[in-house]
């Protein structure tokens, strides 16, 4: 069943948090992502599916596991899968908010396989899905998000990676008179924020990875809102990558249907450090403590999900909608 399917999924992410938890704050990025990785792996191991990573690590080449195209599981359902085992490895080993470990998963053929390259992405939540375009300016998305929940522009906040690449959009927010919630890593939350009530997030804009943005509009597609991307090739073998691995105009706006082909994508990500959309892990004498999210396209649900493992004894969650 589908549930159960997701309580499958929802454990690898629950294990690659819990591996890399043990390294927050420790200034060592590349060990954390290490044991996310190799966590994260294990675990699909045990599943009763035949799934491929689309989104991963890298290619081959450069990743021992959870590579692109790496196969994954025991046998039995054919799905693509999106991995980030540890969205934020800095802010994992500088002990900084919202390092997650994040999945998504659909069926065969519906995750679009990005090229490792930039994407320019915008992303809002429902009430404002419908107002915001990659291709409008700054100012303009701002405003149509503040008349859309009904708000002064001075209310709406903007979450934007803090690079020198967006310095002319970080003034032309702060000219348009929005606030901005400057980020260093982790530009799946980002956007997923937007779409989360409690995070003071309205509107997510700018460029980062093209492989981040498949992952976060698969979140969208779940809680409903905008994402739109645009690729930004650096170099002739970056777009020659997209021209083999793409199935719609890389030229063009990536629009949800072309990033996520499926109604029956789902999302799942458990916090590694604190933050404001997850809590991260906590570890204790008898065992430890995730905290995670869970969407569903299919059902429409969105579950806020605490787990508890003791020593020597199961697990239970406690469920929060």
């Amino acid at each position: 069943m589908r549930s159960t399917r997701i309580v499958e999924m929802l454990e690898v992410t629950e294990a690659a948090a819990l591996a890399a938890g043990r390294w927050m704050g420790r200034g060592e990025k590349n060990l954390a992502d290490q044991a996310a990785v190799e966590a994260m792996r294990k675990q699909f191991d045990i599943l009763d599916i035949s799934g491929e990573i689309v989104i991963g690590e890298g290619e081959r080449d450069e990743a021992p596991m959870l590579f692109i195209g790496e196969k994954v599981g025991a046998g039995g359902e054919l799905i693509d899968i999106a991995v980030d085992p540890l969205e934020g490895t800095n802010l994992t080993a500088y002990g900084q908010p919202n390092s997650m470990s994040v999945l998504a998963f659909a069926p065969k053929g519906t995750l679009l396989n990005a090229p490792d390259t930039y994407m320019w992405k915008i992303a809002t939540g429902p009430a404002a899905g419908n107002v915001v375009h990659i291709d409008a300016t700054p100012t303009e998305n701002v405003r149509n998000v503040a008349a859309a929940l009904n708000r002064e522009v001075e209310d709406i906040v903007v979450c934007i990676l803090e690079r020198e690449r967006h310095v002319d959009l970080i003034r032309e927010v702060r000219e348009a008179g929005a606030r901005i919630r400057l980020i260093s890593d982790g530009d799946v939350f980002g956007a997923v924020a937007t779409a989360i009530e409690g995070t003071g997030i309205h509107l997510y804009m700018g460029a980062g990875g093209a492989p981040e943005g498949v992952l976060a509009c698969a979140a969208m597609k779940c809680i409903g809102g905008c994402f739109m991307g645009r690729f930004q090739f650096r170099n002739d073998e970056e777009r020659k990558r997209a021209e083999q691995m793409a199935q719609c105009d890389i030229d063009g706006v990536l629009d949800m249907d072309c990033l996520v082909n499926t109604d029956e994508a789902s999302f799942i990500a458990t916090g590694v450090t604190d933050g404001e959309m997850l809590r991260g892990v906590k570890y204790f004498g008898s065992g430890a403590r995730t905290h995670s999210i869970a969407m569903d396209a299919k059902s429409g649900t969105v579950r806020f999900i605490e787990t508890v493992y003791r020593t020597g004894a199961e697990k239970f969650w406690v469920r929060m909608e």
